[in-house]
């Protein structure tokens, strides 16, 4: 089924931002356009505040780097640093100099780092001084990687690659993917730009924003997300080098937008009812919120204190924007409409999609293409929903499906999702537990929502809780109900991306 175009978009929009949401299909176009109709604007802020036109001269010197050690069109080339002005320097760099740039996650160690050089064949790896020791693994057994820190500088500018096309490749992203194992989704120049434009559709306002980056820029939400679409839009970023210091960097740089992932946007809007006051700043309008399952109770809440919150769906895979959700108030367990240039089709309850943002294919792993893809179909494996107005619902994940002893399958984040909707729970996870007979059963584990919970007026809270917890759980079918219900006192493990780590099959 081939999905509306950006034109179901166009109310969301005043009708100068919607035109001047144009489609463009490169990294260097999009680059070389955006430095010079923003040339004097804000671009980034790391210490230093650089405008359009400083971050292109500083760019431009380094892709002389790549140009003075040899570095052709279509090779791999890593970036390996933490968020900061030497990251994007070099990420630039890379893309814009035709090279396809490996954004390599800040905390590999170095005989990580040495596999992934050769998972991924790079031909030099660009890293900030401060990883400089992880490094010598690869010296030593991988010579011809070329080492380039960051710190070198061209003697002249080398001008942006126009010659690119958009079915070339321009970046490689870490990724679980479907099948659990680490390796590398290799993403199109035209997908890059197809993410970074879907970012802009369903917003109230675009163009000349304030964004805060804290995620990081080796996961994709942070990448296209945060990044691209703050530059495609003319935007600036301030860099979070710290993230005990976020509130602090938010009270000095005001923020008009942030993309968070739900854990964050929980964690603030705790802060802000413990202090009684906004910690996100009063400038703050838009919370783009992902990665994982957003509650509607944090879109009612930010709501209240005058931030639109819009969740939205994505995969590294899909250059992460696949959806977003314009309608948060009136469909808040939405993730939203599909974005333009998508064809989608649903397969026994699973997404399957084609389209401009999809990847070109996984690197590093022989057969995980063929166990991704089907007939060209990228097979998500998320379930899914689709009401009569068009929008998606994420139901469960198809390898987290529990088969009961009964034949009956259970999908823990669609029961997840009503224990969820109380507003005395922040998280919860059911899962298969065994007894000692040997006999499976259905456990949930739930983490409360305490700032709620502290305002019921009771003796014993945790008591009340569990009998609204028993409530829900009567609701459910008889073969989704939860047998033991634990009520945690911390919150569950979560991976760098702030995703639940489930617990293992039994």
């Amino acid at each position: 089924m081939l999905l509306e175009t950006k034109e179901r978009f166009r109310k969301y929009h005043s009708k100068e931002e919607y035109d001047r949401l144009v489609e463009l299909d490169t990294i260097p176009e999009m680059w070389e356009k955006v430095t010079k109709e923003f040339a004097t604007n804000e671009a980034l802020v790391d210490g230093k505040t650089y405008t359009y036109k400083e971050l292109e001269e500083a760019v431009g010197l380094y892709r002389k780097v790549l140009e003075d050690n040899n570095i052709k069109q279509g090779d791999h080339v890593g970036v390996f640093a933490k968020n900061s002005f030497d990251l994007v320097k070099m990420y630039l760099a890379v893309t814009t100099y035709g090279a396809v740039a490996a954004i390599l996650p800040a905390h590999l160690d170095e005989k990580s780092l040495y596999g992934v050089s050769m998972m991924f064949n790079l031909k030099a790896l660009c890293y900030e001084e401060d990883q400089a020791s992880k490094l010598n693994v690869i010296k030593s057994l991988n010579p011809n990687c070329k080492l380039l820190s960051a710190t070198l500088v061209g003697s002249e500018a080398t001008p942006i690659n126009l010659n690119v096309k958009k079915e070339d490749s321009a970046i490689i992203m870490f990724t679980g993917g479907t099948t659990g194992r680490s390796k590398g989704a290799l993403l199109s120049h035209e997908a890059v730009l197809q993410g970074a434009i879907n970012g802009c559709y369903g917003m109230k306002h675009v163009f000349g924003q304030r964004y805060l980056l804290i995620l990081p820029l080796s996961h994709v939400f942070g990448l296209i997300r945060n990044l691209m679409t703050c530059f495609y839009s003319g935007s600036v970023i301030y860099i979070v080098r710290n993230n005990k210091d976020m509130f602090k960097d938010i009270a000095i740089f005001k923020p008009t937008i942030l993309v968070l992932v739900p854990a964050i946007a929980e964690m603030a809007l705790n802060l802000s009812k413990a202090f009684n006051k906004n910690m996100l700043g009063d400038s703050l309008k838009t919370i783009i919120c992902g990665a994982a399952r957003v509650a509607p109770y944090l879109i009612q809440e930010y709501h209240k204190l005058g931030i639109d919150l819009y969740p939205g769906y994505g995969l590294t895979e899909s250059a992460n924007l696949v959806s977003g959700n314009p309608e948060n108030l009136a469909k808040p367990d939405s993730v939203g409409i599909p974005y333009p240039h998508q064809e989608f089709k649903i397969v026994n309850d699973e997404l399957w999609l084609k389209g401009k943002n999809m990847m070109k294919g996984y690197i590093g792993i022989p057969g995980a293409n063929e166990e991704a893809f089907e007939d060209g179909w990228f097979k998500t494996g998320d379930l899914v929903k689709m009401d009569e107005d068009g929008f998606l619902y994420i139901t469960g994940r198809c390898k987290e499906v529990i088969i009961l002893s009964n034949g009956e399958n259970v999908s823990p984040q669609e029961v997840e999702a009503v224990f969820n909707e109380c507003s005395l729970i922040q998280d919860s996870q059911l899962y298969e537990d065994v007894k000692e007979s040997g006999e499976h059963f259905l456990a949930l584990e739930v983490v409360p929502r305490m700032s709620e919970l502290q305002k019921v007026e009771v003796e014993d809270k945790m008591a009340y809780l569990m009998k609204e917890l028993e409530k829900i759980n009567q609701s459910l079918p008889p073969f989704e109900r939860a047998t033991k219900i634990i009520i945690r006192d911390k919150d569950f493990e979560r991976t760098p991306a702030m995703k639940i780590v489930r617990y293992k099959k039994c």
